[in-house]
């Protein structure tokens, strides 16, 4: 499946239907009257946000969603049908944003939630509303409101407790594949990574889910390389897991560049509590990593952790204290203070 995580999209909701002007003519009743229906009201463009979507490549191929427009009423005051809604499905972490993209319109963090987002029109009123001591015989009626249309930009941040960053080739790809159920390209080249990419954590009766994105360069916040668009997938984290090579040539120098290029982002990624770890360890001697991670941990003001995705040395020790950040939630699974045994949560 393609990885898309922005569309732009026209919805309108149906303008109602249009009132009836009718007359009873029936034999052996006396007297007749205005009996015309009201009009049917406008269905209504709804958004509801689904479990098991992360793309919004359907949106690349349907641009356009039209909720019908009411039934007209009839006579002997019958109500015309109201028009279907139509009901727009989004992966969880959609954003629909105005069409400026200056103003974020709905927020769908959780399964199942739905948002009215167009209400459709009222439909007109019949002549037998009209009806009145002194006017007898209406003829007007009402034609319906209109429904309100417009042109939004869905955005999508994908739900994840620990992100990870770092320059290309720092081996985020080897660590997502080494620590979850992921699939990630893995290769000898810079930007193997070119779309955000999930899984999930098993550790310690505990579940969490990590999101790998593209690798970071300077002057990622003005376009070079990717760019920093996927930043906004791990906006929702909790933690951020920063991975550095060492073989790089100055490994704090890293460091600094992708925090450099967090802040100009924005987003309050600066903010987030941070891990360390100085990755690809198996390709050196113990002197030499000692020597990487004290430069490393001056740079940054924070423990670093040596690790190796590939050989799997250290892996425990990061995932502990990505844990100790993100914490056991619902749905997750540990000890309590005493030690006892772990209890699955239940919400009842």
């Amino acid at each position: 499946m393609h990885f898309l995580d922005q569309a732009k999209i026209f919805v309108r909701s149906g303008a109602g239907g249009a009132g009836a002007v009718a007359f009873r003519r029936e034999k052996f009743i006396e007297y007749g009257g205005p009996n015309g229906g009201n009009g049917g009201k406008g269905g209504d463009i709804v958004f509801e946000a689904v479990a098991g979507l992360n793309t919004l490549i359907d949106f690349r191929y349907t641009q356009h969603f039209r909720a019908p427009r009411g039934a007209g009423g009839s006579g002997q005051n019958m109500t015309g049908a109201g028009g279907d809604d139509i009901i727009i499905r989004v992966p969880v972490g959609t954003q629909v944003l105005s069409e400026d993209k200056e103003q974020v319109l709905a927020d769908f963090t959780a399964p199942g939630e739905r948002v009215v987002f167009l209400r459709g029109g009222d439909g007109g009123r019949g002549n037998a509303s009209y009806k009145t001591s002194t006017n007898r015989t209406p003829r007007q009626h009402g034609t319906g409101w209109p429904g309100d249309e417009m042109w939004v930009w869905l955005r999508l941040k994908l739900l994840a407790d620990a992100g990870l960053v770092g320059m290309p080739n720092a081996g985020k790809s080897t660590f997502i594949n080494a620590v979850t159920n992921a699939q990630a390209k893995v290769a000898a080249y810079a930007f193997t990574t070119t779309r955000p990419q999930l899984g999930v954590v098993r550790h310690k009766q505990s579940e969490f889910v990590v999101a790998d994105i593209p690798g970071l360069i300077e002057g990622a916040a003005d376009g070079a390389g990717i760019g920093d668009r996927f930043l906004g997938h791990i906006e929702r984290c909790q933690v951020l897991l920063h991975l550095v090579d060492a073989n790089d040539k100055d490994v704090a120098e890293s460091y600094r560049i992708v925090r450099d290029e967090l802040e100009a982002y924005g987003g309050g990624l600066i903010d987030k509590p941070v891990v360390v770890a100085l990755n690809k360890i198996d390709t050196l001697d113990d002197e030499l990593i000692a020597a990487l991670s004290a430069e490393l941990e001056e740079a940054s003001g924070a423990e670093v952790i040596p690790i190796s995705g590939a050989a799997g040395t250290g892996l425990d020790w990061v995932l502990d204290r990505l844990l100790e950040v993100i914490g056991p939630g619902p749905g997750k699974v540990g000890e309590d203070d005493e030690g006892e045994d772990a209890i699955e949560w239940s919400p009842l």
